[in-house]
């Protein structure tokens, strides 16, 4: 990515409905993808935090259909959001407008920028530290759901072609071991035999879509805790952010996302295979604030099959960095060699944990619904 300059910042900040003097533009947040901006403006005695974001193309070759997503989304959660008396300045983002009234600015370098309200008095938390901010991560992803069930999803645009399309990305795994282009695929044939062994995952909701059992939804699809704002004083989670993966989708991916990164006992990339595990007892705790979040608005279907959502998932990510791993890790950043193989072996690892926890997933599921009608 090009590094921003001075001088383009200030074309971009004099095309925004701003007000106020500006007196202070600093980096902001802990993103790996979009350069964002920390403004703040001073009108009488009081100061206003606005943050301003570059949109990264190489991600999101579409930036203009990813606006319009969230343009929709955001735009239907303010009226959702007031209808039950809440308030939208805090429980949504909130797009500030160009000069010429577009919820986006195209640079004369090319690029493409968004503005939002800052949250104040809210925080995001990269790792959780402790397991009321999981529960409540839930319980926000839950109501993400609730308050966009009745939304059109087929009418958004897929902002990444295929993201979730584990069928699709096995028959990529497939070519990327036929092709074997770094002569890696002979030292890995234990993972390799893993993931031609469950094809029938990859297949599943693929499989049931195709027969119109699951309903197409508005989903997150990056339902990590850093993707939720925490209120400093109530604890309470109160917004989702960074809606660029916002799509049509299936619920149970979102849910899966959620254990397959928050559920593991291990880092993503733990190299001794013995620390990971999907731990029981964080597995119940989201589903209950998912559940609680979602109230109700899910079919009896796609709460059974949120077991599989953690299972899918987890398995996609391995296998995705498997075939990064045979390719020449061109798509996940690596830091050491053998990086993604040993991200895969734990992905892999915690599918075969969640394998022998089957009936335990469904039982803990079972009894969180019982409870939710009770």
């Amino acid at each position: 990515m090009t590094k921003v300059t001075k001088e383009q910042l200030e074309e971009v900040i004099g095309h925004f409905k701003y007000e106020g003097e500006l007196t202070d533009t600093r980096p902001y947040g802990s993103g790996h993808i979009n350069d964002t901006y920390l403004l703040t403006f001073k009108e009488g005695a009081e100061e206003n935090h606005i943050i301003l974001q570059k949109l990264n193309k190489e991600v999101f070759p579409r930036p203009v259909e990813l606006m319009e997503n969230v343009m929709h989304v955001t735009s239907y959660l303010r009226e959702r959001i007031l209808e039950k008396g809440g308030d939208p300045l805090r429980e949504t983002l909130n797009l500030i407008p160009t000069a010429d009234g577009k919820a986006y600015y195209k640079d004369s370098r090319g690029e493409y920028w968004r503005s939002y309200i800052f949250i104040a008095g809210a925080t995001c938390y990269d790792q959780v530290e402790k397991p009321e901010d999981f529960y409540q991560s839930a319980v926000a992803f839950g109501n993400f759901q609730r308050l966009l069930s009745e939304f059109p999803a087929e009418t958004l645009h897929e902002t990444i072609e295929g993201f979730h399309d584990t069928k699709a990305r096995f028959a990529v795994f497939k070519q990327a071991v036929k092709e074997d282009r770094m002569g890696r695929a002979a030292s890995v044939q234990k993972e390799i035999e893993f993931v031609l062994a469950r094809e029938d995952v990859a297949d599943y909701f693929g499989d049931l879509q195709a027969k119109g059992e699951l309903p197409l939804r508005v989903t997150h699809n990056d339902t990590k805790l850093n993707n939720i704002m925490i209120d400093d004083e109530t604890g309470k989670a109160i917004c989702v952010i960074d809606l660029d993966t916002v799509m049509p989708g299936l619920v149970m991916n979102d849910f899966g996302d959620s254990i397959r990164f928050g559920a593991n006992t291990a880092a993503e990339d733990e190299t001794d295979l013995s620390l990971v595990s999907c731990s029981m007892e964080l597995f119940e705790l989201y589903a209950k604030g998912f559940l609680e979040g979602c109230g109700g608005r899910l079919t009896e279907k796609e709460v059974s099959l949120m077991p599989m959502g953690a299972r899918v998932m987890t398995f996609e990510c391995g296998m995705r960095f498997l075939t990064d791993y045979l390719q020449g890790d061109v798509y996940f950043k690596i830091h050491r060699e053998h990086h993604n193989l040993d991200r895969c072996r734990t992905q892999f690892k915690l599918v075969e944990d969640m394998e022998k926890k089957w009936y335990t997933m469904q039982e803990i599921i079972k009894n969180v619904v019982s409870q939710e009608e009770g």
